[in-house]
């Protein structure tokens, strides 16, 4: 039976293979970037997904983002309260589309990440990009930061 990856284990991976998928991007179009910038999508899904699943035992049960955001806070730790939050929300865009955290990212006026409007996507030449564009620059390294910043505030 194999042992657990560890959280920066999983973070180092993830870093890995997205670095992987953004050197494809340059060399890809049509269908073939498509799936290249899902593949990003899901990956940050899932880097998030595993960091909340791995570090829920601190909080006894409810929504674990919302009770890292105001622990985080209460230890003075504001800038990375709002970080944790921004990918929270930016996740659940990724995994549920327009909806509340799609909004709140919306109206924000100082979200982390520009959004694009939902009645663009689908638009002659948008197909490839989605509601949170995780091909930016700084995208999935702020979001594996952000993940070990608070994996390491938890565990120590």
């Amino acid at each position: 039976m194999q042992t657990s990856s560890t959280v920066p284990e999983l973070v180092a991976t993830a870093q890995a293979n997205a670095a992987d998928l953004m050197a494809d991007i340059q060399q890809a179009d049509g269908d073939d970037l498509t799936a290249i910038i899902v593949t990003l999508e899901l990956a940050a899904i899932d880097v998030f997904s595993a960091f909340e699943s791995r570090m829920q035992h601190h909080f006894k049960r409810g929504p674990f983002s919302r009770k890292l955001k105001n622990k985080l806070l209460d230890a003075g730790k504001s800038e990375l309260a709002h970080r944790v939050h921004q990918y929270y929300l930016a996740i659940n865009v990724l995994k549920h589309g327009t909806g509340a955290s799609f909004r709140e990212l919306r109206d924000d006026q100082g979200s982390m990440f520009s959004l694009r409007p939902a009645t663009d996507i689908g638009d002659e030449g948008a197909e490839t990009v989605g509601l949170i564009d995780v091909t930016i620059d700084g995208f999935f390294d702020g979001l594996t930061q952000t993940v070990l910043d608070a994996y390491n505030f938890l565990e120590n």
